[in-house]
C-alpha cells in the first residue's frame, strides 16, 4: 500500500543546550521568522517563512546529538503507519494529539502528521542579489541497508526513482509542489542507521558559503558540485550548484 505524503517538512533536533544557537543561525540563514515554541515543555517552534507554507521546524532533544527527522503530511496518520509498517517500519509512539512517530528500516526517525500545507515558498533574495534556499534533504544510507532502505520508502511514498549517479546517488521525484527534494545517498561506509542533511540550493555558491560562514557556519569540504558545511552546534548540511526553483 502506497500512502503518497502531500507536503514534507524538515525537523532540526539540536540536542541539549543547543536549541538557541541553532533557531539563531538557521532564521538567519533562511531569513524565516521564529514562531512562538509549543508543546509540553516549549519543545519545538516553526520557521515560518515569508510567503507560502511552512515546511522546516526545530526541535529540543532531552538528551542525545542532534539530527533531522522528517515529517511526511498525509490525510489518514494512523492508516499510513500501518502502511509504513507492512513495508518493515516500526511505530516508535502514537500520540494522542494525533501524529505518529515511526522508524524507518534503516533507523531513520519520522513522523506522519496531519497538518495542512500546500504552498511552496519562494527562495530568498540576499544584498548583493543572489537568492538561495534550503530545497532538499538527503538520505545518507549505509551500504548494508542501502536497498532495503530505498525500497522503504518508493514503497510508502509512491515516487519515482532515477539515478543520478551510479556509484553514489538516485532520486526520488516527489511533485514539484514540494518544497524539498529527495536525494538519496549510498554511503561509502558503514553507521549505526540511516540519517538525513539538508541542502540549499543557490546561484552564488561563493557569496552563499561566505554568508553562512560569516553566521559562523563550518566550511568542511569543497567538491565540484557542493560544499560541506557544519552550523554552530555541529549539524552537517550542503550548499550546491543548484539554481533555486
Amino acid at each position: 500500500m502506497s500512502i503518497a505524503p502531500y507536503w514534507v517538512s524538515a525537523f532540526l533536533d539540536f540536542g541539549p543546550g543547543d536549541l538557541d544557537r541553532g533557531i539563531a543561525f538557521w532564521r538567519d540563514v533562511t531569513g524565516f521568522e521564529v514562531s512562538a515554541p509549543r508543546g509540553e515543555t516549549d519543545q519545538f517552534a516553526t520557521l515560518v517563512p515569508p510567503d507560502g507554507d511552512d515546511y522546516l521546524r526545530v526541535q529540543h532533544l532531552d538528551d542525545g546529538p542532534g539530527r533531522i527527522h522528517l515529517d511526511l503530511h498525509v490525510e489518514q496518520p494512523t492508516i499510513a503507519a500501518e502502511a509504513a509498517v507492512e513495508l518493515g517500519g516500526h511505530v516508535l509512539v502514537r500520540h494522542e494529539a494525533g501524529y505518529v512517530v515511526l522508524r524507518s528500516p534503516g533507523g531513520l526517525v519520522f513522523c506522519f502528521v496531519g497538518h495542512p500545507a500546500a504552498r511552496r515558498p519562494a527562495a530568498a533574495t540576499w544584498p548583493d542579489g543572489h537568492r538561495s534556499q534550503v530545497d532538499q534533504v538527503c538520505l545518507d544510507v549505509p551500504p548494508s541497508s542501502y536497498d532495503v532502505e530505498v525500497a522503504f520508502w518508493r514503497g510508502l511514498t509512491g515516487w519515482d526513482l532515477t539515478e543520478v549517479d551510479e556509484r553514489e546517488f538516485e532520486r526520488l521525484q516527489p511533485p514539484d509542489s514540494h518544497p524539498l527534494r529527495w536525494l538519496v545517498q549510498r554511503l561509502d561506509h558503514e553507521q549505526l542507521a540511516v540519517t538525513a542533511h539538508l541542502d540549499l540550493a543557490t546561484d552564488d555558491r561563493d557569496a552563499e558559503v561566505a554568508r553562512h560562514v560569516a553566521l559562523g557556519a563550518t566550511e568542511v569540504a569543497r567538491h565540484e558540485w557542493w560544499t560541506v558545511l557544519t552550523d554552530p552546534v555541529g549539524t552537517t548540511y550542503c550548499i550546491t550548484r543548484r539554481p533555486p526553483r
